[in-house]
């Protein structure tokens, strides 16, 4: 089995994509080899996260910032990873013709987290309050009333909460990514209070990792377990 140091060696690029706090410790790990390639951190971690993972490798590695929006990228049209810093363009070139549809957002590290950060401050934040949404109404037993209003005025959402179920085994991974998001709202004056009680809805489902998809009675029942 090749070691991780004897990859390191070999590889002109790595593609780093681990769990946000894991992100430092990874590249640290890398910068400790003695890697002089280009580092590409494709991790859901805060813009000023960059900074101190570029300063890892400062005179010796070019660092490239990621951020990757979709699923695995089994095929082409689901998946975009966004990139930016002095050698994104070469980077990305490397994903030609592939599955994987990657983009330049500009030569500034630290513009492709932040473009990750606010759309996962959406499409993830919205996910954890609609289950906070439905863990509420149930614990006043409203829920079958909330559910025909929603019928009503916002159809979208009886779909969307029979489908948090699909979340339930990964939401261990976005309890840091929403930690995350709270620090990159804060750095520009953007309350980020939203975040942090969206990485305490997905604390609560951890013990959904790796087991059977939960019905949405269960995943409202686990919300309201530390009540």
């Amino acid at each position: 089995m090749v070691s991780i140091t004897e990859l390191v060696e070999q590889a002109d690029t790595v593609v780093s994509v681990c769990p946000p706090d894991q992100a430092v410790a990874v590249a640290t790990s890398i910068a400790r080899i003695g890697f002089d390639g280009v580092y590409v951190d494709a991790n859901a971690i805060a813009p000023q996260q960059m900074v101190p993972i570029e300063e890892l490798f400062a005179g010796r590695a070019d660092v490239v910032d990621g951020g990757i929006i979709g699923p695995p990228a089994w095929r082409a049209g689901t998946t975009r990873m966004y990139l930016s810093g002095t050698r994104a363009a070469d980077v990305a070139r490397r994903w030609n013709g592939a599955a994987l549809d990657v983009r330049v957002v500009g030569s500034s590290v630290g513009a492709a987290s932040a473009l990750k950060m606010a759309f996962a401050s959406w499409s993830k934040g919205t996910t954890a309050l609609l289950l906070a949404a439905n863990a509420v109404a149930a614990a006043y037993d409203v829920d079958a009333e909330l559910g025909e209003e929603w019928a009503i005025s916002q159809p979208d959402a009886p779909r969307r909460s029979q489908q948090l179920a699909g979340i339930a085994s990964k939401a261990w991974r976005f309890e840091g990514e929403m930690r995350e998001i709270s620090a990159t709202f804060a750095a520009v004056g953007v309350p980020g209070g939203f975040h942090d009680a969206a990485a305490e809805v997905y604390h609560r489902l951890a013990g959904f990792k790796d087991a059977e998809p939960p019905t949405l009675d269960e995943l409202v029942a686990a919300v309201l377990a530390e009540r």
